[in-house]
């Protein structure tokens, strides 16, 4: 397993350089964001794939790590190309690229991320090369039940999103409909339910994996409820729209809950 893990990280380490110096070419790092599904996505498929004995629990945990990065990925993806920079990397790096150092500042960034990404993305390596020919049990059932809704709700909120911007009418106002009616940011709960499922599915293989990995579920909804996913993008969108501060004080800001009248 160690050998395995091994593996991941120095492959980890190869794509990340080279996509650190596509973005000192391009002077953008914002596509880190779609990155983070891809790679993650990568990571399981390559830890499948080094087994010897694929058994169903392995193959579900790869599976669902699998399905949910490569979406998300090419969601993100397709929403960097569409939009270009990302405001919250301009501002971040907006300094070294003032001072001519945008290529040390990008390496900068994608090194940090790699080793997060990585930490991240523990439950799904080590369900894997942890369960190796092992069934699915009640445990890894109940991950997959709710990984299916984190993957539910975070394909319907980016789909809504999308619709949203898209509509020239929508210019200036506050998405308040469908999931977003219940909570602020329902791809990042669908973000948080993914994650931790998958980390319950790799529960079964033992206390030792479960503790391991603990920290992959940890991280990522602390980053997404209080480090650089809601508070972030929300100071923004309180500042560019005016409905948003009320939008804040009668919708859930994480779990979906009904909205307050």
């Amino acid at each position: 397993m160690l050998e395995s893990l091994l593996i991941n990280a120095l492959s980890l380490a190869v794509l990340m350089a080279l996509l650190a110096r596509i973005a000192a070419r391009i002077g953008d790092v914002s596509f880190i964001d779609a990155v983070w599904g891809g790679a993650m996505a990568a990571l399981a498929a390559l830890s499948w794939a080094q087994l010897g004995e694929k058994g169903a629990r392995a193959s579900l945990i790869a599976a669902m790590a699998v399905l949910w990065g490569a979406r998300l990925g090419w969601h993100l993806y397709t929403r960097w190309r569409a939009h270009g920079e990302d405001i919250r990397y301009a501002k971040m790096l907006g300094k070294a690229r003032r001072a001519g150092k945008y290529g040390a500042a990008a390496a900068q960034v994608f090194a940090v991320q790699a080793v997060l990404l990585y930490v991240t993305c523990l439950p799904a390596q080590l369900g894997v090369l942890a369960s190796g020919g092992a069934g699915i049990g009640a445990l890894a059932a109940a991950g997959g039940a709710l990984w299916l809704i984190g993957f539910a709700f975070e394909t319907i909120g980016d789909w809504q999103l999308t619709r949203f911007r898209a509509d020239p009418a929508s210019a200036g106002k506050v998405l308040d409909t469908g999931l977003w009616r219940y909570t602020r940011h329902p791809n990042y709960f669908g973000d948080a339910c993914v994650w931790w499922g998958i980390w319950l599915a790799a529960a079964e293989a033992g206390w030792v994996v479960a503790l391991v990995a603990l920290p992959g579920p940890l991280f990522l909804t602390f980053t997404l409820t209080r480090w650089s996913g809601k508070p972030l993008l929300e100071k923004g969108l309180v500042a560019r729209r005016p409905g948003y501060a009320d939008y804040v004080r009668r919708t859930s800001g994480f779990l979906p809950w009904p909205p307050k009248r």
